[in-house]
């Protein structure tokens, strides 16, 4: 399956943006303004998404969904809520990329014999070492 190519554009149909007062310290900017961004993407109803890929998104992405099946990206960093929202927007695209994602899957290989031979000389080579550390007993003993 190739990578996933979507971008926000594309998404934006399914998603909604909630805006929030974002906690901790901040002074009045915080207190006053909502910066904090929670996007939901509700990847079931989306159509850019195959059946394999909605149920990889769900299987991978478990603990981000919330209790009515949407995909939950909160951004808090920034102090603008332009920047929280592309910030949350990015993370959004960089989430469902890594889920999306399938691996190859790997082809079980044998040793060359050239290597197999490179091994076997390291260990007679090791082994003549630790021989010749041993103390030979000699003929007065």
């Amino acid at each position: 399956m190739s990578k996933l190519a979507l971008d926000i554009s594309t998404l934006s149909r399914w998603i909604e943006a909630r805006f929030s007062r974002s906690p901790g310290p901040g002074g009045q900017n915080v207190n006053k303004v909502n910066t904090r961004v929670t996007l939901l993407f509700d990847f079931m109803a989306c159509g850019e998404l195959s059946g394999a890929q909605k149920k990889r998104i769900g299987d991978r992405l478990s603990t981000r969904i919330s209790s009515d099946g949407r995909l939950r990206v909160v951004c808090r960093r920034e102090r603008s809520q332009v920047r929280n929202r592309r910030a949350a927007e990015a993370r959004l695209l960089e989430l469902l990329a890594e889920a999306t994602h399938e691996a190859k899957t790997r082809r079980p290989t044998r040793p060359t014999a050239g290597s197999r031979e490179r091994r076997l000389a390291g260990k007679r080579k090791r082994s003549e070492i630790v021989r010749a550390r041993q103390r030979h007993p000699t003929a007065d003993d």
